[in-house]
């Protein structure tokens, strides 16, 4: 009995000293590969998980500074908003067409921030929507719902920007001598009453009426749509005229064509809205008025092209700046 007991005894302690050595070298090696560093973890996320965008969270905001919206890491920056600045007027039916003007706006260019400003008369008023944009932290481009440069143009709405330090935005061109406008003229007449044959028959003249500026450049730039409007009509002889501040006025214009013997004579309304202006210019009409250019699809465009055209030279000046 002496012999097998000592032979267990023996096979025990070898066997506790094999796993004794086995725990010493299994503790030396890591359970599963070496553990990733917290960095990696972060930027590599686990296999077979949908990727998503990550948040990120503002710091908490110090007295008197503005807390920013949470943003998307990857996602582009809003596009500026694009504000409409009309003049403003008595008449109730201006707000609501420039209203339906942006609306058309807005169709063409899905997912743009349009909003409509005004100079004076009409809210919201420009100020307070340039007010509301800087604590918005957005940037905007003004395009200006008027025919050439002017006062309103060239002071008011540079000072009503500088008014306001905190806004990053800029002025977009008028909306001027451009093709679309001329388009968008030329339909009004048509809707008027304007024919193709109209200045064969009979020989026809259209007066151009606008608001009317002490700046030259506004003149200037009248003259211009006059004879983009002429070439339009076919030849037809076409006269600036003007409600205020500058000479001819509508009757003036009408009575110098009927003197170069153009007695069919057609005001063309160079009016983004209904107004006074407005509809002082139509009651000098002789034969046919047309209604202002308001909701029309081309100046839609035209609006358009004219916040495009601004952004393009804000992109040229930052690459310029880099250089």
């Amino acid at each position: 009995m002496t012999e097998p007991d000592s032979t267990y005894a023996t096979a025990a302690e070898l066997l506790g000293r094999i796993t004794e050595r086995l725990g010493e070298q299994l503790g030396h090696l890591h359970p599963y590969g070496p553990r990733p560093r917290k960095d990696e973890q972060e930027v590599s996320p686990p296999m077979n998980t949908p990727g998503r965008a990550t948040p990120v969270l503002a710091e908490p905001a110090l007295p008197g500074t503005r807390r920013l919206r949470p943003a998307l890491v990857g996602t582009a920056p809003p596009a500026p908003v694009l504000v409409a600045v009309g003049h403003g007027s008595r008449d109730p039916r201006a707000r609501a067409t420039l209203g339906r003007l942006l609306e058309r706006v807005g169709e063409l260019r899905p997912g743009l921030d349009v909003r409509l400003a005004h100079i004076e008369l009409n809210a919201p008023l420009l100020d307070a929507t340039l007010t509301e944009l800087a604590a918005e932290g957005r940037d905007a481009v003004l395009v200006p719902l008027l025919l050439a440069p002017g006062h309103h143009v060239t002071h008011d709405l540079p000072a009503a920007l500088a008014a306001v330090p905190g806004l990053s935005a800029r002025v977009a061109a008028p909306l001027g001598a451009h093709p679309l406008l001329v388009e968008a003229l030329a339909d009004r007449l048509a809707h008027a009453g304007w024919t193709p044959e109209t200045g064969t028959s009979r020989p026809a003249g259209v007066v151009l009426a606008s608001a009317g500026s002490r700046d030259p450049r506004s003149g200037a730039e009248l003259r211009r749509i006059a004879a983009l409007l002429g070439e339009r009509l076919g030849g037809v002889p076409v006269v600036p005229a003007y409600a205020s501040a500058a000479a001819p006025t509508v009757p003036e214009a009408v009575r110098a064509l009927v003197a170069r013997g153009r007695h069919l004579v057609a005001v063309a309304s160079c009016f983004t809205a209904p107004g006074l202006f407005a509809t002082r210019a139509a009651a000098h009409a002789p034969w046919i008025a047309s209604a202002p250019l308001g909701a029309h699809p081309a100046l839609a465009r035209l609006v358009l092209h004219r916040y495009d055209g601004a952004l393009r030279a804000t992109t040229r000046e930052r690459e310029l700046a880099t250089v």
